[in-house]
């Protein structure tokens, strides 16, 4: 059985990394892609995660494929393709872990994926099928992705939706807004950052439009929201939960922060029998996931470097 099987994109993370002795900036490859992202944070915990996507047959791609088996996630559904590159992202870091990325995304692998690229087999054998925004930016990754959480849906399974929204991937907003709501639509669990609710919705009232997004879809029984220094949330029908992050720590790079957070949250879902935790469960599981992303955000990358259970059970109990 596979705990977690994501769909979406993967790339390398071309993340600067210093100057050259010629006073160049150092650009590490980096494998990255929020799903498998997520993906890792979950195989740190001995969890069974696959990833449906599709790379060249290229040197990143190979890279990647590596980089996947090295972190424990099944390379089975994985597309390697002829016809197209893998994609690349150089990503500037700012101020405070601040990021500025630049994707070279235009036909390559990952928006090549197509409905012939999944297996519903993989899907049946999953307790968790789980995907992003950025597979629904262009076609044909977007009708596979649909085809993906539809064929998901009629079986029943318990879907999972992170946005991850980045503007300059898309050909409108009103497009990106529509494609998202229909994610949200067909979704268990949503994890959303705070900014994404804002762009979203036009709202600053983070808790009460998370709320608002709950009474609209029934199906939905939960949010997961991000905070940033605020640390996050769990909002239910039930209860809302908020957590503090961990502040004495200065983050580095923060890309990866929000798979990490969301791929250790999803730990608490697995281990109670695919229901949200309440109470103080849930309280646990946002200050663990919390916890890891803050690790992960000490660090340049996040595929290769996710924090182990051991090093996120110390910086809680510190």
């Amino acid at each position: 059985m596979i705990d977690v099987l994501a769909l979406g994109e993967i790339l390398i993370d071309f993340t600067e990394n210093g100057v050259s002795g010629q006073g160049n900036k150092v650009f590490e490859a980096n494998p990255g892609g929020a799903p498998a992202n997520c993906l890792a944070a979950l195989a740190k915990w001995g969890k069974r995660t696959a990833l449906i996507a599709k790379v060249g047959n290229d040197g990143f791609g190979r890279i990647l494929l590596d980089a996947l088996e090295w972190a424990g996630i099944d390379t089975s559904f994985m597309a390697v393709t002829e016809e197209s590159l893998t994609t690349l992202a150089f990503v500037q870091t700012m101020a405070g872990g601040e990021r500025d990325f630049s994707f070279y995304r235009d036909r390559t692998a990952d928006v090549m994926l197509s409905q012939n690229d999944i297996d519903l087999k993989a899907v049946e054998e999953s307790r968790i099928v789980h995907f992003g925004s950025v597979s629904l930016s262009s076609e044909p990754s977007r009708s596979a992705t649909h085809y993906f959480i539809e064929e998901a849906g009629r079986m029943g399974k318990f879907i999972s939706f992170d946005p991850n929204y980045r503007q300059f991937l898309w050909k409108s907003e009103d497009d990106a807004r529509n494609e998202v709501m229909w994610g949200i639509s067909n979704s268990t669990l949503l994890k959303i950052a705070d900014n994404e609710i804002e762009w979203l919705l036009g709202r600053s009232d983070y808790v009460e439009a998370a709320k608002d997004i709950l009474s609209e879809y029934a199906g939905l029984e939960g949010i997961a929201l991000t905070l940033g220094k605020d640390g996050s949330a769990l909002i239910t029908r039930d209860e809302v939960i908020m957590e503090p992050t961990f502040l004495d720590i200065k983050p580095v790079e923060k890309t990866g922060a929000g798979d990490t957070f969301y791929g250790t949250f999803l730990l608490s879902v697995l281990d109670n029998s695919l229901r949200l935790p309440k109470g103080e469960d849930a309280r646990r599981a946002l200050r663990r996931a919390n916890a890891a992303a803050t690790i992960i955000t000490t660090r340049k990358g996040a595929m290769k470097v996710m924090p182990d259970a051991e090093e996120i059970e110390e910086l809680m109990a510190r």
